[in-house]
């Protein structure tokens, strides 16, 4: 795309900037895989150097961060960012502590056919790593694989949202006052430097966002045959079960939905309550969401939506639920009226739900809650099962014997008990999801085993007790062997 400009053809800058970004990626990747080559097995000592480094400049930038993710959100609390941050640094701090633990080759038996051979598995860094962050959470979602990527040795190559400009801008000072490019590089870029990205041949790529890009990412590796790790989305499920205090369920899940803005991959997307207490669970929704949030208008503690085609979108849902029939209702104490411009939107709980509704198709990513009554737990378990497999099952119930069913009975990536979101900073858990919402995982242990290679090394001694099974075949220790062995 060219403009005019006093008589000549004037390339557009941004234009301009993504082609620099695309040739710059190829030159980053060859000096990334040379600097690999040149120390392929870090020891455990500069693992945690890096780990140390990573963890110092995110404490030393966590305040600057926090202003840039506000900057781009148009306003986010900044005690949620702190959190955000703080996450981030006790999972650093968790993979250091075990880091030299994690790395030691595990011993597995060989077996009595095997005998006075040993087998091991050795855990090597597979490489270039290649990470691809989202804007809700962007320092959660690129420093916790970034983190999991360094604790197994790699160099990596981190691909920041291009909705997030200024923190992009942060991060990239942040991490480049740390590491050279060549163990760590931030990319910038719309989507044309994302596929370019996507396409470059990484020993491990690791993509977090929605389900349709992941598809998209997928394809992508598919030509390098490199593996990928997803973390995708879907409609994550809150169970209320027909005893549980809701006075607790309702403070816990407005927590785990407000939390954000509702921007949050494991946030509940629809309710599951049971027929005959939906009107206690909205009354006291309602009372936990004003305890939280007073005077709506005017609090810097709840965020705004991230840009302006999400609260379209977002919008578009309340529009489409209204228009079939469902009763909404909004969440805004101190009743005074939010600037649309702000793209501030109160928190919707949205009962008399149809299948057919868009808010019932699609992830919501926002503040709406839809409330869907059941009549017993089997009919929760069956309208689970019926859809996609959800990243997370937020289940409230204290009846042990229910809570295994649910946990027996449903897919999911994860479950949170008796709360919301939580699951995601426990540090010694993995994260991920299965099916349509993604495949591997990441996070402590799990996290360092992603991006390792698990190398399989058998030895014999001197001493050939295999010998026996060589030609010629028919001897009487080989029969004996077989006589042993085939039974």
């Amino acid at each position: 795309m060219e403009k005019r400009g006093k008589g000549v053809m004037a390339a557009d800058p941004i234009i301009i900037q993504e082609e620099k970004e695309i040739q710059r990626l190829e030159s980053l990747f060859q000096a990334q895989r040379a600097d690999f080559f040149a120390a392929p097995m870090p020891d455990a000592n500069q693992r945690r150097r890096d780990l140390d480094a990573l963890r110092g400049a995110m404490v030393a930038f966590h305040k600057r961060l926090a202003a840039a993710v506000s900057e781009d959100f148009g306003n986010r609390s900044i005690h949620e960012t702190y959190a955000e941050v703080m996450s981030s640094v006790q999972g650093i701090r968790y993979a250091r502590r075990h880091v030299r633990r994690w790395m030691r080759p595990s011993r597995r038996r060989a077996g009595l056919l095997m005998a006075t051979t040993t087998s091991r598995v050795y855990y090597q860094p597979k490489g270039v790593a290649g990470v691809i962050a989202p804007w809700n959470y962007p320092l959660a979602l690129s420093i916790g694989p970034l983190t999991c990527a360094l604790a197994a040795g790699n160099r990596v190559m981190l691909k920041m949202p291009e909705a997030t400009p200024r923190v992009n801008e942060v991060m990239h000072e942040m991490l480049a006052s740390v590491f050279p490019e060549e163990k760590v590089a931030v990319i910038h870029g719309e989507v044309a430097v994302g596929k370019a990205f996507s396409k470059l041949p990484f020993d491990h790529l690791l993509f977090t966002g929605s389900t349709d890009v992941g598809r998209h990412i997928m394809r992508a590796a598919a030509d390098n045959l490199t593996p990928v790790t997803l973390e995708l989305g879907g409609k994550s499920p809150t169970i209320i079960s027909d005893d549980v205090p809701m006075s607790m369920a309702a403070e816990r899940i407005c927590f785990g939905k407000a939390f954000n803005a509702g921007q949050t991959c494991v946030a509940p997307d629809y309710v599951l309550c049971p027929r005959g207490r939906v009107e206690e669970f909205t009354r006291a929704f309602e009372k936990a969401f004003a305890a939280m949030y007073p005077d709506l208008h005017k609090n810097l503690d709840y965020t705004c939506i991230v840009n302006e085609r999400q609260h379209r979108r977002l919008l578009g849902y309340l529009d489409d639920a209204r228009a079939m029939g469902a009763e909404i209702i909004e969440l805004n104490p101190g009743n005074q009226r939010l600037d649309p411009l702000s793209r501030k939107l109160a928190l919707h709980l949205v009962t008399n739900v149809k299948p057919g509704m868009r808010l019932m198709q699609e992830e919501i990513f926002g503040p709406i809650l839809p409330v869907v009554p059941y009549d017993d737990i089997d009919e929760a378990i069956r309208f689970i099962n019926e859809r996609p497999r959800p990243l997370a099952i937020n289940l409230f119930d204290h009846n042990a014997e229910r809570r295994q069913r649910v946990l027996d009975g449903t897919h999911s990536g994860g479950v949170c008990v008796n709360d919301a979101i939580s699951q995601f900073i426990a540090e010694d858990l993995p994260f991920g999801g299965v099916g349509d919402s993604g495949m591997g995982h990441y996070h402590a242990y799990e996290g360092f085993l992603t991006f390792s290679h698990h190398k399989a090394v058998f030895s014999r001694p001197r001493l050939n007790t295999a010998k026996p099974l060589y030609a010629p075949h028919g001897g009487w220790l080989q029969k004996l062997i077989f006589k042993l062995f085939l039974r």
